[in-house]
């Protein structure tokens, strides 16, 4: 009789314990299928088709976190559970406050950490609290259920500088200077995850928009609906830019918490850079909203910015100002990817660029409704 260790993927079923298919599957805790020659093979095949992983999504209460959690659940490849500020009636949700230690009984395969305070303004504690000290806790959690894989969802921004860059990779320079706050401490993040003792990777996304997307394109629409939005006019070319859409992203990010050979850094782009203020253009034709008026040089804007930003800053209580470097930079500086590395790991853009607009526009139409 011949004796066949059941570690692997089909070990769900005999432990009861998930952390078995990543850390080896003790022999005194699991044990031994027993069995003859075909009929052990068989049970494993039917074991390993049977498997389905446990993922763990921070910020699911937000606009990727949330996308990632329902095309988790979708695939029915995951056993699911997020996490996130706000309340939700969801029994695979819970509401945690990342920034204060917490546990939860929940032991992951992996853990996609995609909560984040995102914007381009506010109180540089918070963004700390929020996105550094929130990370900490995450790694805390882990190390205390069996350290699963640890997939951070970074930014694109952690590059950029105020002036052109073309073609970036994983390897192209960061800081010591950075272009707002959030880049910085989602850049702190970035150091606390490679100094995590289980497998990680720190994925990059770039503008990342698609239905549900309440932060990049929504802020563009109004302003240009209310007749606020100039046309910025460059010294030399326009600005080109690469987006993702959002469920190019999630499938990348599933990939990427799938693939035990996939760790390290990625840029994460739809791989087709467009003209930004082409791209807006058209998006404000097929919603049949007014182009800009407007034209306003880059350098003047910036200057206009700068002013603001100075006077927001000396009168925190005033919020966000209605116009910032950051923003100004989208329209004023080219930011592209050369995203061979994850093209080559994960594969190619799930959803084509065009397919992602229509979507979104279609999206926006029906909201408006």
């Amino acid at each position: 009789m011949n004796s066949f260790n059941a570690c692997g993927k089909g070990v769900v079923r005999l432990c009861g314990d998930r952390r078995a298919t990543r850390d080896g599957c003790p022999r005194a805790s699991v044990g031994l299928i027993v069995a003859e020659g075909l009929d052990a093979l068989l049970l494993l095949i039917e074991l390993d088709a049977d498997m389905t992983r446990r993922i763990l999504v921070t910020g699911a209460s937000g606009f990727v976190g949330g996308k990632l959690m329902e095309r988790a659940r979708d695939s029915g490849a995951w056993d699911v559970l997020g996490v996130g500020r706000r309340k939700l009636a969801d029994a695979s949700y819970r509401s945690v406050d990342l920034s204060e230690p917490f546990d939860l009984d929940f032991n992951p395969d992996v853990v996609v950490h995609a909560a984040a305070r995102s914007s381009p303004w506010g109180a540089r504690n918070e963004f700390l609290r929020h996105n550094v000290e929130g990370t900490r806790r995450v790694i805390d959690y882990c190390l205390r259920r069996g350290r699963p894989k640890l997939v951070y969802i970074s930014s694109s921004s952690v590059f950029y500088r105020n002036e052109h860059q073309f073609n970036l990779t994983e390897e192209s320079s960061i800081g010591p200077r950075f272009v707002n706050t959030y880049a910085e401490t989602k850049f702190l993040g970035e150091e606390l995850v490679r100094n995590y003792p289980g497998p990680w990777v720190i994925l990059r996304p770039r503008a990342v928009f698609g239905p549900g997307d309440t932060v990049l394109f929504p802020r563009i629409l109004r302003a240009a609906e209310k007749g606020r939005l100039p046309e910025f006019v460059t010294d030399g070319p326009p600005a080109k830019g690469d987006l993702v859409y959002i469920d190019t992203l999630t499938d990348y990010i599933l990939r990427a918490a799938a693939d035990d050979g996939a760790q390290g850094c990625f840029n994460l782009t739809n791989q087709e850079p467009v003209v930004i203020m082409e791209l807006l253009l058209r998006v404000f034709s097929a919603l049949n909203i007014p182009p800009p008026k407007r034209r306003l040089p880059v350098k003047m804007a910036m200057a206009m910015a700068a002013a603001v930003e100075g006077v927001y800053r000396a009168m925190p209580f005033l919020g966000e100002p209605p116009i910032t470097r950051f923003g100004v930079g989208i329209f004023a500086y080219s930011k592209t990817f050369d995203v061979s590395k994850a093209v080559a790991v994960l594969g190619p853009p799930s959803v084509s660029l065009q397919d992602g607009i229509a979507r979104f526009v279609e999206w926006q139409r029906s909201s408006l409704k």
